[in-house]
């Protein structure tokens, strides 16, 4: 079994081909670097690059895997949440190619694709608690089987990885902001200053992130002389620092709802043995060594996908769309591609969808 992914819902153009045997037969990518200059994705920009790119992406993914298009089995795409234009370029890419090739279209909701990618490259079984935090989403969520999700928390403002970019582009350290953030942290102390954490004594696993960025926005303040963030004048030192610290603060925020669902995840599934983390945050290395501890503490295995696998990418989609496939949910062609998509709404799936070998 053989699964062509697209990927276009944000600044990435990606195309990748994967087998049942979690083997990457070919991929590539195009990060867009039009947007480095407005400080953020530009979703008109972005549709536009996807628009122009998408068919040679396709075209070097099918290159490198050494086959032909009608080798694959079934065509997968990212078809929502995104930019909505992006979206469609890729869903309508990967419709056209179903089409030609008479083979099977797979709508994935991105998330899944996040959701799922820990499982092509370690031994991750379900049922398995996952938190999902990029820059645009931040969800702890049980996963009880492909399509089977259960949403414990979310963010009831920004998603961590938007307050990261945010917090970088006050401190005037350009887009994307969470590398260079963890990047600079690495010489700070992230205890020199008390930083809010949003929620933490509420009873459910919500996150908030609002408050936090705000508390480093009047941080920030305090070295420009009119208080405007353009003419702050922070030394590196300090730069450091409060890097530190919001990283720092931020992790533990994370850390202390995943406690709590950890709690939960046990007394109700008892089998489940993995925390996953995936989405683009998942790269930052502190996370992850906190996670770790998180979960040695608790008895479980810790478990996310490469690193270059955390941010939107190909192989994730087409991962995806080959679980996907294979129990048969595949999905109709006039599938509309969905700019809010949760991952507890499924998707249609065609009539009598059951299960495909492989």
């Amino acid at each position: 079994m053989i699964v062509l992914g697209i990927e276009s819902s944000c600044d990435e153009t990606a195309a990748a081909i994967v087998n049942y045997k979690k083997e990457i037969l070919g991929e590539a990518l195009l990060s867009q670097e039009e947007h480095k200059a407005f400080g953020g994705v530009v979703p008109e920009i972005a549709a536009r690059s996807h628009l122009e790119h998408i068919d040679s992406i396709i075209e070097q993914c099918f290159k490198k895997a050494n086959i032909s298009p009608k080798d694959i089995d079934a065509v997968a795409a990212a078809s929502g949440p995104g930019l909505i234009g992006g979206v469609i370029v890729g869903v309508m890419a990967a419709k056209a190619m179903a089409i030609a090739l008479n083979k099977p279209f797979v709508a994935v909701n991105h998330l899944e694709g996040h959701a799922l990618a820990a499982r092509i490259s370690n031994d991750v079984e379900f049922p398995y608690l996952l938190l999902l935090v990029s820059g645009g989403h931040c969800q702890i969520l049980v996963v009880k089987d492909v399509d089977k999700y259960e949403r414990l928390g979310t963010t009831i403002d920004d998603a961590v990885g938007e307050a990261f970019d945010k917090v970088a582009k006050m401190l005037g350290l350009g887009y994307p902001g969470g590398p260079a953030i963890e990047k600079i942290a690495q010489s700070g102390d992230k205890t020199r200053f008390t930083l809010p954490r949003p929620l933490i004594g509420s009873n459910d696993y919500n996150l908030s992130f609002s408050g936090l960025k705000t508390a480093v926005r009047k941080i920030i303040e305090t070295y420009s002389p009119d208080g405007n963030l353009a003419h702050a004048n922070i030394p590196a030192q300090d730069m450091a620092d409060i890097c530190a610290c919001f990283q720092y603060t931020a992790t533990d925020c994370l850390c202390r709802k995943l406690k709590k669902a950890i709690e939960y995840f046990k007394k109700q599934y008892p089998n489940g043995k993995h925390l996953v983390v995936s989405g683009g945050v998942a790269s930052n290395v502190y996370l992850r060594s906190q996670l770790q501890k998180l979960a040695d503490e608790n008895n479980l295995i810790f478990a996310a996908p490469p690193i270059r696998f955390c941010t939107d990418n190909g192989v994730m989609i087409a991962w995806a769309g080959l679980e996907r496939f294979r129990k048969n949910y595949t999905s109709p062609l006039d599938f509309k591609p969905r700019p809010r998509w949760p991952l507890d709404i499924n998707a249609p799936k065609a009539a009598g969808a059951g299960g495909v070998k492989a």
